[in-house]
């Protein structure tokens, strides 16, 4: 009895997380869901690259962004398993500064994802049956609703759902691939449609290419975004070594979940101009439903919602386990770690998720995604840059998992994501630029409120993470401050050069209102959407420019000559 007691004990964490026994195959249907559940989105980009610049950057970006991410999360992970996952890792190789930044930035990003699965979800339901906005709100309301409570269960019941979702939508797409190259080359009405040119229009020169790049780049790096998110529900995995297991091999089989139905759908349907996810656009469901019948129609649009379901399913528990993690070292609400009895899972921190998806469920796609690409890229950074730092500080017998080739291989690795990464933050167009870097700014301000409030790592360990006692904050951290500050000046800066020669501002080759905010404001008056995002940028370039200065001559101040 006394021996069943104590291993009941193991499996409880400090505040009552439960752990799970989670096969490998589960964490890869997890990660499919949380990285993929289906190609949905490239649509977008078929008509605003060109379709061969879209199997280009569906076969190129695995290997500059996706691939390199799951091989460095699946490092990682191996060496680090822990509840919080990304946001550990940058903690341990940067401080408690970064860390808060990677985790609020991620956190906040997966909150925002989340809210824009739940709008696709009630889009796709819209093509397919005529919903008013009561309809539409209660449909989004049940799905909500539904996955909060599954996930309150506990992660065992969030995999089994993931299973179940996963294999029907890698089914569906299957299915599109097999049908797409049955019917290669299209029949008598798709035949001349069809068509792999590179570019929507020809590109006449580096601002041309620029812009088509800029189309589909940020759904394309959206796409194969994810691999980390398992990551920071390790501490409730018996044995979290499943997860970088199940990362490897979920990296091959997204890519060709992704490239083989896009490249048979075209190489069959055609109609490039033509794909988009609204209603009267083509899409994967139309390649079957032409050429087997329109009752596919109907069940890939069911398909459709079941994939964005999944989705949020698994993004429910990874979003709410940032902030059990950030609460759990004194850096967010305390009341983000209570866990519930029975399941042993942090329903606050759970419900809380639920609730932002409530209340933003109705906002426009294009709004709510504004703020996402930026934090993601953020987070993604740091952690690169704490991959190549812990690399040299771990023991290399640690490590169940290592990237082959030296630290030099891994350097390489690191690096070439991040300048995509960066290239993308500003290709992306100025209202995307503006709305990440408000979101990014959210970081700092509220590490300084929260730090000071709640204690910090201080409250864990006084001698290992002292407090500067003039401050209220970590020993360095005003030079942190200080440094985040100045580097998104510079940033800005460029911005303000580089934005107005991509998008031609004040010429005749300058971006349409339809161009900015997805599409939102199409028919508002273009130069006063410039003129709103100028204004903007150049008030957030003042701002971080004085943060700077005021955080770096306060440094000097009330920081010691040398830190411990």
């Amino acid at each position: 009895m006394s021996e069943q007691k104590s291993t009941a004990a193991m499996d409880v964490g400090e505040h009552g997380l439960k752990k799970h026994d989670i096969k490998v195959s589960t964490v890869v249907f997890m990660i499919f869901c949380l990285v993929a559940a289906g190609c949905y989105g490239i649509e977008e980009m078929i008509p605003e690259c060109g379709p061969g610049l879209t199997i280009v950057m569906l076969c190129v970006l695995p290997f500059v962004w996706g691939l390199p991410f799951g091989l460095v999360a699946s490092e990682l992970g191996s060496v680090r398993p822990q509840e919080g996952g990304y946001y550990k890792w940058v903690q341990e190789a940067l401080g408690e500064f970064w860390g808060f930044q990677a985790g609020w930035w991620r956190t906040i990003s997966i909150y925002i994802d989340n809210t824009s699965y739940v709008i696709l979800a009630g889009g796709y339901a819209a093509t397919v049956w005529d919903m008013t906005w009561t309809t539409e709100f209660a449909l989004k309301f049940g799905m909500i609703l539904i996955f909060t409570l599954i996930n309150i269960r506990g992660v065992k019941d969030v995999g089994i759902a993931s299973t179940i979702l996963s294999i029907l939508v890698m089914v569906a797409f299957g299915v599109v691939a097999i049908c797409g190259f049955i019917n290669w080359g299209g029949d008598a009405e798709t035949a001349s449609t069809i068509s792999f040119q590179m570019t929507a229009e020809p590109a006449e020169g580096l601002g041309d290419w620029f812009f088509y790049i800029a189309g589909g780049i940020s759904i394309g790096m959206w796409m194969y975004s994810g691999y980390e998110s398992m990551s920071t529900i390790a501490g409730e995995v018996s044995n979290p070594q499943v997860i970088p297991k199940g990362t490897l091999i979920t990296i091959p089989l997204i890519m060709a979940v992704y490239i083989l139905p896009t490249t048979a759908g075209l190489g069959s349907l055609g109609n490039w101009e033509n794909w988009g996810t609204e209603g009267d656009a083509v899409g994967y469901a139309e390649v079957v439903a032409h050429f087997w019948g329109p009752v596919f129609g109907v069940i890939f649009a069911i398909v459709a919602i079941l994939a964005q379901c999944s989705i949020y399913n698994t993004y429910i528990a990874s979003g709410s386990r940032g902030f059990f993690a950030l609460a759990d070292d004194y850096l967010a609400p305390p009341v983000m770690v209570k866990c519930d009895k029975k399941y042993g899972v942090p329903y606050v921190a759970v419900l809380s998720v639920g609730i932002f998806n409530l209340i933003f469920c109705m906002f426009p796609f294009g709004f709510i995604i504004i703020l996402d690409v930026a934090l993601l890229m953020a987070s993604y950074i740091l952690v690169y840059i704490s991959a190549m730092v812990l690399r040299r500080r771990i023991p290399k017998e640690e490590y169940v998992f290592r990237i082959p080739g030296g630290n030099g291989l891994l350097a390489l690795i690191c690096i070439v994501p991040i300048c995509v990464a960066i290239f993308a933050n500003f290709v992306n167009g100025s209202d995307y630029y503006l709305g990440g870097m408000i979101g990014i700014i959210t970081g700092p301000i509220l590490y300084f409120i929260w730090r000071r409030r709640y204690g910090g790592l201080t409250r864990k360990d006084p001698e290992r993470y002292p407090k500067n006692e003039k401050t209220g904050l970590a020993v360095g951290d005003t030079r942190k401050i200080a440094f985040l500050f100045l580097v998104m000046s510079i940033m800005n800066g460029i911005a303000l050069l580089f934005e107005p020669w991509y998008e031609g501002w004040g010429t005749e080759d300058a971006w349409e209102s339809g161009d900015y905010f997805d599409g939102v404001l199409e028919g508002a008056d273009v130069n006063a959407i410039v003129g709103t995002i100028q204004v903007g940028l150049g008030i957030l370039t003042a701002v971080c420019a004085v943060a700077c200065i005021v955080f770096f001559i306060l440094s000097k101040k009330v920081e010691p000559q040398k830190e411990n």
